[in-house]
């Protein structure tokens, strides 16, 4: 048993219970016996290629999901190049967002997986989780590319659970150093259901989860005397 294969089972492990499918319904479907599935969660053999590709398939999972579960002391791709000031040399941004319906704050991370060419690259968030260390067990996943222009950082999204379900984030003069960055995230909301926009800060680093920084995600007076002279929601 190795740490890799270990927490690569975990992944599917968590991602099967996330579709409740059950240790037979996926033997079935990739053709592997029961015990073997078992033993590949439990990392007790390792997942060739070619079968994490059947069980991505069969999870409607990206296979970036399972791969890059690798602990932080091992290499990760970073951004790089053409990435401007507030992105390069890192491959995960953490970000975050206050939910008014329920008066809590939203954990969320960016995966940075791969660059699929200059300028995007691939990325996996990771929306409401309990636990940093284990923040792929959370309430939402998405997948999509980030795209930089001169002025604009854009980042189109789409709900792993669900593909008709796409979100994206606007980050605005991304280009310019800082060790955060204020966005606007765009998604589909199903508590009630209708479109929604918020507030979401993004930073290179965790940021202590305290009152200021849930003042600074709620919805200011200035963001409010914003709204109504532009007619329109704004994040500067």
């Amino acid at each position: 048993m190795t740490e890799i294969s270990t927490l690569v089972g975990q992944q599917i492990r968590e991602c099967r219970k996330k579709r409740n499918m059950t240790l037979e319904d996926m033997a079935g479907l990739i053709g592997k016996s029961r015990s073997t599935i078992s033993k590949y969660e439990k990392g007790e053999i390792p997942v060739d290629m070619e079968t994490l590709y059947m069980i991505a398939r069969t999870l409607e999972a990206p296979i970036e999901q399972f791969l890059y579960t690798l602990p932080a002391t091992l290499p990760h791709p970073v951004c790089t190049g053409v990435s401007p000031s507030f992105f390069h040399g890192i491959s995960k941004i953490y970000s975050y967002i206050f939910d008014g319906r329920s008066s809590q704050l939203i954990r969320c991370r960016f995966d940075i997986l791969s660059e699929s060419g200059s300028p995007e690259y691939k990325v996996m968030l990771y929306m409401n989780f309990l636990d940093h260390d284990r923040y792929k067990n959370c309430e939402n996943t998405y997948w999509g590319y980030i795209e930089h222009f001169d002025a604009l950082t854009n980042i189109q999204l789409t709900n792993q659970d669900s593909t008709m379900e796409k979100a994206s984030v606007q980050i605005l003069a991304s280009y310019l150093s800082s060790e955060t960055k204020w966005g606007l995230f765009n998604g589909f909301s199903s508590r009630p259901m209708m479109p929604i926009a918020a507030k979401m800060l993004f930073s290179r680093s965790r940021l202590p989860e305290d009152e200021a920084l849930i003042r600074q995600l709620k919805i200011s007076r200035e963001d409010i005397r914003l709204l109504k002279l532009y007619n329109m929601f704004s994040v500067l």
